[in-house]
């Protein structure tokens, strides 16, 4: 047992000051979610011992809350995709996620993560991942059904619809409900314990990096029932920790506009401790300010008929496209309010999870107008226009689908989806370490950092914004370079 201070996050303990290694292995992994899990597997499939650290009584992260959908594609299609008579070409997906990821995408990742995706299929489902060879064809947040395949995010929107042939990419794990996440969890977890490479340790929480005078890292620092003790990683550590959607601190400092949201998605662990450990030995910290905030107004489907207005009565999103891309642009609006207007029918049914309250009813569009206090004419005008053009089967502005362009009728009701106010926002933080697709970590000047890795919410990965996230893309990130990360570091020479 070490008896020095205790340490921090951001303040590595120096190698030199180290005299005596309480546990030592090959590899040693700061998190048992889906990046630490798959992390784990490869390095203990190629030879390497593992140990890996939880702060929480059991496996399972934030990948454990997540349906587990997983995004992938390319290569002609997996086998769920042929099954159901698409021919995923991976062209179109790495321009699909080089634009999702808008101007920090990184295209190394992207292709990696493409030209690996039937790889990973393929990998996944050897751990005993089961996948139905269907297709879930209705506009969905999320599959309630155990059919495999959707579309989950804006691959048949505008502008996406426009470079990237759309092909439905969201892959839903065999099972009834939003059980995804256990699911997959207990088959990750099965698969580690029945390796005898492995060890877990549970309720223990690693505080810091131990690195020399050239913040090469060479162990851990770990604290168990109140004492720190030191870990030897041979080969490297592997930073798998999580986001810091659960640290205000930290939102406060680098994504203060996603605390205008209302629902934190995470799980207690997700403080930022991977980040800041990286960080401490000279890590670049990037895209920090992004993150995932959703408006979930569909389903059911038809919802997405309405139009989505903010205090200028103005639209502001083609509204045929995912949740995520219209929170994102829902939180650059100006004003303080934001309204979605649509036909209340007798048969309307709100939506399944928004739980918006209805802000104002009407006759008429000025009647609806005045009711919600917005400039006179503005909304009347914007759904002239609108109605005129949906009528033709267009939509100049945002270039809405036609499937879902159709004039809006009386009598009109708005929900208030302003955020704050009632309405579903949940949100999760897109920002972390800088590394390479081997999940390597890089200085800011774009230098690897010795010893040390990372994979899963810790990084930077796949998604760089709300703007073009896709449902799948957190996991499937977090699962496909937890899986690098790990062949990575089990090829080094143990010191």
């Amino acid at each position: 047992m070490s008896e020095v201070a205790k340490a921090s996050p951001t303040a590595p303990r120096k190698l030199k000051d180290i005299t005596q290694w309480d546990f030592e292995t090959d590899v040693a992994i700061v998190g048992f979610g889906g990046a630490g899990a798959c992390a784990a597997i490869e390095a203990a499939d190629a030879g390497s011992d593992v140990m890996i650290f939880e702060v929480a009584s059991e496996s399972g992260g934030s990948t454990k809350l997540s349906s587990a959908e997983i995004y992938m594609g390319g290569n002609g299609g997996t086998p769920p995709q042929q099954a159901s008579g698409f021919n995923d070409e991976s062209e179109d997906m790495i321009q699909y996620l080089l634009m999702a990821g808008g101007p920090q995408a990184d295209e190394k990742k992207v292709r990696a993560y493409v030209e690996g995706s039937l790889d990973h299929y393929h990998w996944i489902t050897g751990l005993g991942v089961p996948y139905k060879m269907s297709f879930h064809e209705k506009r969905d947040v999320m599959c309630l059904t155990d059919d495999c395949l959707l579309y989950t995010g804006s691959e048949k929107a505008w502008p996406f619809v426009e470079k990237a042939k759309p092909c439905p990419r969201g892959h839903n794990i065999e099972v009834e409900g939003d059980n995804g996440g256990p699911l997959l969890v207990g088959i990750l977890t099965d698969q580690v314990e029945k390796r005898d490479k492995i060890d877990v340790h549970y309720e223990t929480r690693v505080v810091t990096l131990i690195a020399d005078e050239n913040n090469d890292v060479h162990g851990l620092v770990i604290r168990q029932n109140m004492k720190e003790y030191n870990v030897k990683a041979r080969k490297g550590v592997i930073l798998c920790a999580g986001g810091f959607v659960m640290n205000d601190e930290m939102l406060q400092k680098y994504a203060p506009q996603l605390l205008r949201a209302t629902y934190k998605v995470g799980n207690p662990g997700d403080m930022g401790t991977g980040i800041m450990m990286g960080m401490g030995v000279g890590a670049a910290a990037i895209n920090m300010n992004e993150g995932f905030v959703s408006l979930p107004f569909y389903p059911p489907a038809e919802t997405t008929y309405g139009i989505l207005v903010n205090s200028a009565g103005q639209r502001f999103i083609n509204e045929d496209c995912y949740h995520g891309r219209v929170g994102f642009h829902l939180m650059q609006q100006l004003g303080d309010r934001v309204y979605m207007i649509f036909t209340a029918t007798d048969d309307w049914k709100p939506p399944s999870f928004l739980f918006a309250d209805i802000a104002g009813t009407g006759e008429t569009i000025k009647e609806l107008e005045e009711e919600l206090n917005l400039p006179e004419g503005t909304l009347q005008h914007t759904m002239a226009y609108y109605n005129k053009n949906a009528a033709d089967g267009k939509d100049p502005q945002f270039h809405k689908s036609a499937e879902y362009l159709a004039p809006l009728e009386p009598p009109y009701a708005a929900l208030d989806c302003t955020p704050g106010r009632g309405a579903f926002f949940p949100y999760f933080t897109l920002g972390g370490l800088d590394t390479l697709p081997s999940g390597e970590v890089l200085t800011p000047e774009g230098k690897p950092i010795k010893g040390l890795y990372a994979a899963g919410r810790t990084t930077a990965g796949i998604p760089r914004t709300g703007a073009g996230y896709s449902s799948g893309m957190s996991v499937g990130d977090a699962t496909f370079f937890g899986r690098q990360a790990g062949i990575q570091v089990a090829k080094q020479n143990a010191r």
